[in-house]
């Protein structure tokens, strides 16, 4: 029986939460590193402010230190915004996405025993590339094909990030590690079989965040325009 819009609409919030809960530590490791500085910093300014007699550029230089910690801690939790489907933004590079969607991802893909790498064509998007609509769905798609690649993989491989053969492509494809190491001490970071996003899983969510998405027997491609 095939699968109602309303069942994969379903299927694809799944996904979307799945994506969200393997992306949540590296989003927590970013409010929480300036939060930690942003304890020391109060803690050195007390510790000035209570000196005899008080050091008074020390404690300007403090204040300096906590306020930019504390932006950086409330761009981070702004940025919680951007995985809404329904919030308004100006789209994203394609340079932008890769590199949001690596940085989320890496960790996650170093414990499991697979290299994530980028290609270097897509580093060199300048200031006039294009930027493509909803860069939450952007997000959800691009991390949607690096997971079920990661998912997929049995052996350490490499999954590799390059551009498609239009500026609205991306490919994702994955092949064996050249150094050959398998190192069974490795922690296992794959997600439970049942919670696995497979090829299924993938394509419902491309279709209901309105793009194109092609998986190969290598890889995966997708669109950054809308279908």
């Amino acid at each position: 029986m095939k699968a109602s819009p309303s069942a994969r609409s379903w299927i694809a919030a799944g996904v979307r939460h799945e994506l969200l809960m393997r992306a949540l530590p590296a989003l927590r490791h970013e409010m929480a590193g300036p939060v930690s500085l942003l304890r020391m910093t109060l803690l050195m300014l007390k510790r000035h402010a209570g000196a005899t007699p008080v050091d008074g550029a020390a404690c300007l230089q403090r204040v300096d230190q906590a306020s930019d910690q504390l932006a950086l801690l409330v761009d981070s939790v702004r940025a919680l915004r951007d995985w809404e489907l329904a919030t308004t933004d100006e789209g994203l590079g394609r340079s932008e996405l890769v590199r949001q969607c690596a940085a989320l991802m890496r960790a996650a893909f170093d414990l499991n025993g697979l290299s994530l790498e980028i290609d270097p064509r897509l580093e060199a998007d300048g200031d006039d590339a294009p930027r493509w609509p909803d860069g939450a769905a952007l997000r959800y798609l691009l991390l949607g094909a690096l997971g079920h690649l990661h998912d997929q993989q049995e052996a350490p491989a490499i999954v590799r990030i390059e551009p498609g053969d239009q500026a609205h492509e991306l490919r994702v494809r994955v092949g064996p590690r050249l150094d050959g190491r398998d190192d069974p001490e490795l922690l296992q970071h794959r997600a439970p079989r049942s919670l696995a996003i497979d090829a299924v899983c993938l394509q419902s969510l491309a279709e209901d965040l309105g793009r194109e998405i092609t998986t190969e027997p290598d890889g995966v491609r997708l669109s950054l325009k809308p279908a």
